[in-house]
């Protein structure tokens, strides 16, 4: 059974999907547009947040019309010795919004949730119960798939939503509270933690306990024991509205055009984490997700072996221009021991807010990069260049 041809059909309705058929359809409403995603609603269960300063004009037009919250006041950081309030707006979507906001601004035809694919190709997608879906192009933003080309440790989380019993009076984010201890769950070998705060609403908190850790093994019942004891020590109580875990991918190396390749169906055009658009570092997906949207729609009209060269050739310029991401990710995984992580984050949150700002959005400057690597006392250059160049492990989820 064929279905109608379309323009562009994008398998997968997550952040980079979903934004992709955002803007298309707002630069090109004639395109014919189908979004594929298997699961029962776009996003799944997610919350993307970002700093106002990673957008563009135009990257926060795109996400305008979406329900979100906004912080104009900036946030807070705070570590064992040092503790920091920065001026930077802070932002954050939940899935449920991000779900409800797509819903009403595509078309209702455009939508294909419940559609689970079988085969991509560079005329068209082929759905498990047979349907075909033909296309002028084809993009696949499919989850990131973890193989043994590229190499690091992981990020590990897992966040509660809660609504308190009373007011709990906080005002700003807490982007990074890493007072608590640095302590990592058994067999893990080794972390760097921090608890994640954002306040909802006047009685609403999203509180995610996370760490940098070179094993993928989360551990639900130690993390949800460590989130009620950081509660007791701030006298929140309440009730679970929900929560969500992750194991997101830190790259520090490796060979990014294999890892194209082995992935690849020819004509068939990547975005997202699959097609290798996420910070290193931080594992921040919705700046880098915004401007492949922006410029996607901008090459509408290209055909499937045209948009699938156009998307490989921004994936390999991003990997180059994140390197220097992927050295200091060395240096957590590799020179530093575990209980001394904290450290590097600690001083990192010393140097200026606009640094801090364009390291976020992976724009840091040559200076910045030398006041990143070089503290005080300065860290010998020739140590600091044998540090970076230590390697990871393979990114092979057990």
């Amino acid at each position: 059974m064929n279905g109608r041809m379309v323009d562009l059909a994008i398998v997968g309705g997550g952040l980079a999907g979903g934004l992709i058929a955002l803007a298309l359809h707002r630069k090109r409403p004639d395109l014919r547009l189908a979004l594929l995603e298997r699961g029962e609603t776009l996003g799944g269960n997610h919350r993307w947040s970002w700093f106002d300063s990673d957008l563009s004009a135009e990257g926060r037009a795109l996400l305008k019309p979406i329900r979100k919250v906004e912080w104009d006041k900036g946030y807070e950081v705070e570590f064992p010795r040092y503790r920091r309030t920065l001026s930077t707006p802070y932002r954050s979507l939940a899935s449920a919004d991000y779900h409800a906001g797509l819903m009403r601004l595509l078309p209702p035809d455009a939508i294909r949730l419940k559609t689970a694919v079988a085969r991509l190709d560079a005329e068209g997608v082929t759905c498990e119960g047979g349907e075909r879906i033909p296309a002028r192009a084809v993009i696949d933003c499919r989850d990131f798939e973890p193989g043994e080309h590229l190499s690091g440790g992981w990020q590990i989380f897992l966040g509660r939503h809660m609504r308190t019993a009373e007011p709990h009076g906080l005002e700003r984010p807490v982007i990074m509270d890493a007072s608590v201890d640095q302590v990592a769950p058994a067999g893990n070998g080794g972390a760097y933690r921090f608890v994640y705060v954002l306040p909802l609403g006047a009685d609403e908190l999203f509180i995610e306990d996370t760490y940098y850790a070179d094993d993928p093994q989360l551990d639900r019942s130690a993390l949800s024991s460590r989130i009620d004891q950081y509660c007791r020590r701030h006298g929140w109580a309440g009730e679970l509205i929900g929560h969500e875990t992750g194991i997101l991918p830190v790259v520090t190396g490796g060979n990014f055009a294999a890892y194209l390749d082995a992935g690849r169906e020819p004509g068939v055009a990547r975005a997202g984490v699959r097609g290798g658009f996420w910070h290193p570092l931080t594992s921040y997906t919705l700046p880098t997700a915004v401007e492949n949207a922006l410029a996607i729609a901008a090459e509408a009209d290209l055909t499937g072996h045209h948009l699938a060269a156009f998307c490989d050739a921004r994936a390999r310029r991003h990997w180059r221009q994140t390197g220097f991401y992927r050295q200091l990710g060395r240096m957590l995984f590799q020179a530093a021991e575990p209980h001394r992580r904290v450290n590097i984050f600690e001083r990192f949150y010393t140097l200026s807010g606009s640094l801090i700002e364009r390291f976020y959005a992976a724009r840091s400057t040559f200076l910045d990069r030398l006041r990143i690597l070089v503290g005080k006392p300065p860290v010998p250059i020739g140590r600091a260049i044998s540090a970076l160049a230590a390697s990871g492990k393979p990114l092979i989820r057990k």
